[in-house]
């Protein structure tokens, strides 16, 4: 009886949740439960949409109806325990039923990877790895990418140890807590391919971020191991015992030496925050809050607010506060493409989150929709036409395109206001910077006490900013939105490899490069994740990309225990034509395009964050590690003196 009435309710929450259920997923839904190629015919094939992940396919109201109706009883039918027609998708099935559902054509490379992606979401688990006794991994950081990391050594039942500066998971999205803090990657795609996240919202904020990657620490049993308030001061390589010396500061301010075979980086890219070199910005009246380090006690209400910067943050902050203050004045030092936001601050209606989480397979084939929409479907209209005649404003014919839709965007959102639409449609093409999302950003700067000053803030005096444009504004708080030290990867920790030379030597500071963004020559065993080139500014899911790189680091630790060895080294050839190679593709792309500034550079004018690759293409290349692009030295019949305890400095062994 109670089997019965679970089934009921289980069938009225579906009932409530189809309704505002995607279609173009229902559809993929129908035929893989029931096998009826009539869902992948006319009339239900779905038509384009033009922003976002196209709820309703573009169907008429009957055939959407039609679709929710058939729905129901296949999944009632999957949940009373029927036999899925097609359980297993083959890669021509599944390319064309992506393509039907996507409304336009899916490369057949993709294939392999969507299953991949498939397979990890269904809970799928690589086979252990076989590492000698006493082998051990230190992971710096318990971020994004470090989660990920433990998650899979643990599964995979590698020893490793692993330190967190903070006294929380969650990285960026712990530290980070300024009033609009969010992502701008939907909340189904922001998440790990083998714990999805049951998000409130589609965009979700900073809050419920935090919080997943604190609930998927706990599930998979590793938040309780993970030794916080600890962070490595530097992290040292032993060329005799070929292993690795980290010396780490403890909550208590002493310091202890850990040795370990490995060391996996996660401290991320958004870690140090870039202040601006203003005259008597520090010197301020007022408060000054930087948006990664922000004042939750700074009183806004009423107060006169200057802010400078308007990139990512400030395009969150802004928006969030602007109803708060007293007046508004935003020192813009260039102009920004926004994209339009269609679910910014929607919520994913409470039956659906049921949906999701109570059916897997409509979750997963979601997702999957979600990661081509979101992936890299502009990565062509980024590349240089040498042919195109306005370089000026755009890099090719789609790019064009691009920028004519973008701008009559901002045009109806800033309807009447030549004044306001003169100083934030850039002359630079779009993506060429990081292209962000409108928050309400438009419509915040109609608002009569916000201010847009069209120029960058040249100094800071007493209570007043002035821009170089001789413009003066006084304010009772400034807000510095001026972004993060991006171009130095691995800042945080000073990293010293062979021949005792440091990673900021090898890199001569910002010059930073590694091969496939994970393993430098020159520093045996070490590998870090989001390094340099890895950053998706042709948009993308960056879990993705993090969790590609982690199956390569296993893929060489699954290798050094195959093949016992002792130590693996990038070889400096492989390395460098690496770096050689991206380069000469990112001088083809956008990236590259004199017409603006961008983070993406170093001061030589290198990319040096961002990604050239398709995520197809930089799937392929770290799906499997090939040892031929390494020194190695095979083990010789002794591990590296690694203590069984780790040796406080000056004291007695303390317990992990």
């Amino acid at each position: 009886m109670a089997d019965s009435r679970d089934l009921e309710l289980f069938r009225q929450r579906i009932a409530e949740a189809l309704p505002s259920a995607n279609i173009p997923t229902l559809l993929l839904l129908l035929y893989q439960f029931t096998g009826q190629v009539r869902w992948l015919s006319p009339p239900f094939i779905p038509v384009k949409s033009r922003w976002d992940e196209n709820d309703s396919g573009g169907l008429a109201v009957e055939l959407q109806m039609e679709i929710r109706d058939a729905a129901l009883p296949a999944i009632m039918a999957w949940r009373h325990g029927a036999h899925i027609a097609k359980p297993e998708l083959s890669a021509n099935e599944l390319t064309r039923m992506l393509s039907i559902s996507e409304a336009e054509p899916i490369p057949p490379e993709y294939a392999d990877m969507m299953i991949h992606k498939l397979r990890r979401y269904s809970g799928a688990v690589p086979d252990p790895v076989c590492l000698p006794d006493g082998f051990r991994v230190l992971i710096i950081g318990a971020g994004m990418s470090g989660l990920a990391a433990a998650i899979r050594l643990r599964q995979l039942g590698i020893s490793y140890i692993q330190i967190e500066k903070q006294d929380h998971t969650g990285g960026v999205w712990h530290s980070h807590h300024y009033p609009g803090c969010g992502v701008d990657t939907p909340g189904h795609l922001y998440a790990y391919t083998f714990a999805g996240g049951n998000w409130s919202k589609f965009f979700p904020l900073q809050r419920e971020i935090d919080d997943y990657f604190n609930r998927v620490a706990r599930e998979f049993g590793i938040e309780s191991s993970i030794r916080y308030c600890t962070e490595c001061i530097v992290s040292r390589y032993d060329e005799e015992s070929r292993s690795w010396h980290s010396r780490l500061r403890l909550p208590d301010g002493t310091q202890e030496t850990l040795v370990t075979n490995v060391v996996i980086s996660a401290v991320g890219g958004f870690t140090t925050p870039k202040w601006s070199n203003i005259p008597g910005l520090r010197d301020f009246e007022g408060p000054v809050v930087h948006t990664s380090e922000w004042d939750p006690e700074v009183a806004l209400d009423g107060k006169r607010v200057a802010v400078i910067g308007n990139g990512a943050s400030a395009m969150q902050v802004v928006p969030a506060i602007a109803d708060r203050v007293g007046a508004l004045a935003i020192f813009q030092r260039s102009r920004q493409w926004a994209a339009p936001f269609a679910k910014f601050r929607m919520p994913v209606p409470e039956p659906v989150q049921f949906l999701l989480r109570e059916v897997p397979h409509y979750e997963w084939l979601y997702r999957l929709r979600l990661s081509w929409i979101f992936d890299s479907q502009v990565h062509e209209a980024l590349q240089k036409d040498p042919a195109w005649p306005h370089p000026d404003r755009s890099v090719n014919a789609v790019n064009d395109g691009q920028r004519e839709t973008y701008t009559r965007y901002i045009e109806e959102q800033l309807a009447g206001r030549p004044d306001l639409l003169a100083k934030v449609i850039p002359p630079y093409p779009p993506f060429g910077k990081r292209m962000l999302l409108d928050n309400g950003w438009y419509k915040t700067l109609l608002k009569p006490h916000v201010t847009l000053i069209d120029a960058a803030a040249e100094r800071v005096e007493g209570s007043s900013i002035h821009g170089i444009n001789g413009e003066k504004h006084e304010a009772d708080v400034l807000i510095v939105a001026s972004g993060y030290d991006t171009t130095r990867f691995l800042l945080p920790v000073q990293v010293v490899g062979r021949k005792g030379l440091t990673v900021r030597e090898v890199w001569n500071d910002d010059d930073c490069q590694a091969y496939l963004g994970t393993v430098v020559a020159g520093f045996p065993n070490f590998f870090m994740l989001y390094g340099p080139n890895t950053a998706l500014g042709h948009r993308g899911n960056f879990m993705f990309t993090i969790e590609s790189q982690i199956d390569y680091v296993l893929s060489v630790l699954r290798q050094m225990g195959e093949e016992k060895l002792d130590e693996v080294e990038c070889r400096h050839e492989v390395y460098q034509r690496y770096n050689e190679t991206i380069q000469e593709m990112h001088q083809r792309m956008i990236w590259s395009h004199p017409g603006m500034s961008t983070y993406f550079r170093n001061d030589r004018g290198r990319i040096v964050t961002n990604s050239p690759w398709r995520l197809i293409d930089y799937w392929n290349l770290t799906k499997e590690a090939n040892l031929a692009d390494y020194h190695t030295v095979r083990h010789l019949g002794s591990q590296p003196d690694v203590p069984a305890e780790p040796v406080r400095e000056g004291g007695q062994p303390t317990h992990q």
